[in-house]
C-alpha cells in the first residue's frame, strides 16, 4: 500500500479499517519525506526516472517481505493514492508478473519516455510511451474524476488501455465533477476484492 504526497504509511493503512477487512496482512513502505517524488508524475521521464526507480525497489521490498512471509505472488495486490497510485500501476506495468492486480486511487501510469509535443490535456506536459513489455493477468481497479487537479483523466483512460492490451482486466471508474481522493466505490472495490 503506497501513500500519497504529504501522507504516511498509516494514512494508506487506515484503508483497510475503513474497508473493514482486519484479517488482510498488508505493508507500507514510507516514502523519504512523505513523497516519492518531488514534482507532478507528468514530469520529464529524465527527471522522474531516479525517483521512480528508488519507488520501484520498495515496492519490489514490500513483495518480497510478504512472500517471505508465506503468501503467494498471486494473492498479492498493490494498491496506492495518488503518487502511491501511479507507482503502484508503473509497479504492476513493469514488474508485476503473477500479482493479483492493483487498486489505483486517483493515478495513472507514469511512463517509460517522453512522446509528443506538450498537451493542454496534459495539464501542458508531454505525452509519456506506454508500453510496457510483458503480460499481466490480474485485476486493475482505476478511479479518477472527471477533473482531478493533479491526474488528467486522459493519462487515466491511456494507462486503461495499455494495460488492457497487457492482458489486465480493468474497471476504471470516473467520478463526476472536480475532486482528488478515495472515494465510496475505491473502499467498497477493496472490500470485495479482498475479500474473494
Amino acid at each position: 500500500m503506497l501513500h500519497g504526497r504529504g501522507g504516511s504509511a498509516g494514512d494508506i493503512l487506515s484503508l483497510l479499517d475503513h474497508a473493514a477487512l482486519p484479517d488482510v496482512a498488508a505493508v507500507a513502505p514510507q516514502a523519504p519525506g512523505n513523497s516519492w517524488w518531488p514534482s507532478s508524475f507528468l514530469a520529464p521521464a529524465a527527471q522522474m526516472e531516479p525517483f521512480v526507480q528508488r519507488g520501484l525497489a520498495e515496492v519490489a521490498a514490500a513483495v518480497a517481505r510478504l512472500e517471505q512471509a508465506g503468501l503467494a505472488r498471486g494473492s498479492i495486490w498493490l494498491c496506492g493514492f495518488s503518487q502511491g497510485a501511479c507507482l503502484a500501476l508503473e509497479a504492476f506495468a513493469r514488474e508485476g508478473q503473477g500479482l493479483a492486480g492493483v487498486f489505483a486511487f486517483s493515478g495513472g501510469l507514469v511512463g517509460l519516455a517522453d512522446q509528443g509535443a506538450p498537451d493542454p490535456a496534459l495539464y501542458g506536459h508531454a505525452g509519456k510511451r506506454l508500453d510496457y513489455r510483458g503480460q499481466r493477468g490480474g485485476r486493475v481497479w482505476m478511479s479518477v474524476h472527471q477533473r482531478d487537479p493533479h491526474i488528467p483523466l486522459t493519462r487515466v483512460e491511456d494507462s486503461a488501455a495499455a494495460l488492457r492490451g497487457m492482458g489486465a482486466a480493468v474497471d476504471m471508474r470516473v467520478y463526476p465533477g472536480a475532486g482528488h481522493g478515495v472515494m465510496r466505490d475505491d473502499i467498497a472495490a477493496l472490500r470485495r476484492y479482498l475479500n474473494g
